[in-house]
């Protein structure tokens, strides 16, 4: 079972951008997916150096929490068709 705090957006920012105090966090882009309309939003925070942009996209899941990967039933799938013989 997941810790709620643990998989707020906030958290997973900092988890995965570990941005400093003299980055800036910006929310670049947020909607919801083509299949499913589930919540997604893309978080970016410039490098220190100023040498680029890291940026991450969070969806929103089922149980309410945020993870860097989509929820399954969104993923990409496969169906083999039966052919008629």
């Amino acid at each position: 079972m997941r810790v709620a705090s643990e998989q707020s957006l906030r958290f997973l920012v900092e988890k995965w951008l570990a941005p400093t105090t003299s980055e800036s966090v910006h929310v670049t882009e947020f909607s919801r997916t083509r299949l499913g309309g589930r919540r997604y939003v893309r978080v970016e925070t410039s490098m220190e150096s100023g040498l680029g942009l890291r940026g991450l996209f969070f969806f929103r899941h089922d149980d309410g929490c945020w993870c860097v990967f989509p929820p399954t039933a969104d993923g990409p799938s496969l169906y083999a068709h039966p052919r008629a013989a």
